[in-house]
């Protein structure tokens, strides 16, 4: 328009540790919006089964866990089917290693991107969340029709189930933060996360109780945050014994620092994303 100011903005990276920008993420709302639609998109382009996999592979790990740890090993399960008690504690951790691998490889996936233009890097990531939701809720549907076939109700106990998809999406929240912003100065990130995941599936009650470690390192076990997260899934899903309230105290105040430190080292790191990316 003839006669308009022109406006010139320079956008210059803070020095130092600084707080998560909430208005300007709250102004990219939309772009945010748009970045989960097309990761959810892209997850299922030129699939033949779709989001039939979402349920299938949990299905198929949970049927290899009861035949292992079940009928081999005959750990105990509190008197649930293993099949059910099995995927219960799959459902948990998928959500917690989906939203890691995704977060930690944003940044790279999207090179091109951020040497481009500007918006907050922090949508990235946060961009990953929706589509690790959505199969949530796909593979709960699965869940569902498991504890009617077995007789496994919690009643009240299921309201208590966002609380640890929550709890789950803040402790790897801040991993993945910590290893999308360190993947982009260093790419061996890429291959340590897939083994860190690995380790970290064996060392949790996923396809096996607690109770099966045996009691004199039960303690030390349970300083593992993601023990307290997967009990609660497990005990709002199928039950098998009272929630040790200890345990999930600690994975609700780990994963409430984890995840603060995590925004806190991203923003620190991502004036440099440009550079090196």
């Amino acid at each position: 328009m003839k006669g308009a100011a022109e406006v010139e903005v320079v956008i210059r990276p803070r020095p130092g540790w600084r707080a998560v920008d909430l208005r300007e993420l709250w102004h990219s709302r939309d772009l945010l919006r748009v970045m989960a639609i097309r990761d959810i998109k892209l997850r299922y382009r030129q699939t033949a089964l779709g989001a039939v996999w979402v349920v299938l592979q949990p299905l198929l790990a949970a049927g290899i866990f009861s035949f292992v740890f079940g009928r081999v090993a005959k750990l105990p399960s509190g008197g649930i089917p293993y099949f059910a008690f099995a995927y219960a504690g799959l459902l948990g951790w998928n959500i917690f290693s989906s939203t890691i691998s995704k977060a930690s490889s944003s940044l790279v996936a999207n090179g091109g991107l951020l040497s481009k233009i500007y918006f907050p890097r922090l949508i990235l990531p946060l961009s990953t969340v929706s589509g690790t939701l959505l199969d949530f809720a796909v593979a709960l549907a699965a869940m569902t029709y498991l504890i009617v076939s077995y007789h496994t109700f919690r009643g009240f106990a299921v309201l208590a189930l966002p609380f640890w998809v929550l709890l789950a999406l803040m402790l790897a929240g801040g991993i993945g933060l910590i290893a999308a912003a360190v993947q982009v100065s260093y790419r061996d990130v890429g291959q340590i996360v897939p083994v860190f995941m690995q380790l970290v599936l064996y060392a949790s009650p996923v396809a096996y109780s607690v109770d099966a470690v045996p009691s004199h390192l039960r303690t030390l076990y349970t300083l593992n945050p993601v023990v307290g997260m997967l009990e609660g899934f497990r005990w709002s899903l199928v039950g098998g014994g009272p929630i040790r309230l200890w345990a999930v105290v600690y994975s609700t105040v780990f994963g409430a620092v984890l995840l603060v430190f995590g925004a806190l080292s991203f923003t620190r790191m991502e004036r440099k994303f440009t550079d090196v990316i």
